[in-house]
């Protein structure tokens, strides 16, 4: 199975970005995924997840600016970023309760 992140980008803050995370390869059925983002010499932060009825978390830092989603038939995670700040720049990984882990798909956000 390989995740494949895309939507990310270069932002002015205050901007929006809207991520996906698409399942590839062997047949594969999303249970509970999260989104996490990484800067470099830093340890990966949980941004957002989902489990597989829906319940959501957030970390605090955006709650209220991002939602994640599901389209079980697609078999893609989304991420929608809104309200974006600098400090949202990372490496956005999505990653499936099975243990695979997506490249990444860098979001910039300048001031």
């Amino acid at each position: 199975v390989q995740l494949v992140e895309s939507g990310g980008g270069l932002v002015q803050a205050g901007g929006s970005l809207r991520l996906s995370c698409a399942a590839a390869g062997s047949p594969f059925t999303m249970d509970s995924m999260t989104w996490y983002r990484q800067n470099t010499g830093k340890e990966a932060e949980l941004v957002a997840a989902i489990s597989s009825d829906g319940h959501t978390h957030y970390a605090n830092s955006v709650k209220g600016r991002f939602t994640i989603s599901r389209d079980d038939a697609k078999i893609t995670l989304y991420l929608q970023m809104n309200n974006l700040k600098p400090e949202d720049t990372a490496m956005y990984y999505c990653a499936a309760l099975e243990g695979y882990w997506g490249r990444g798909t860098q979001v910039t956000v300048s001031s």
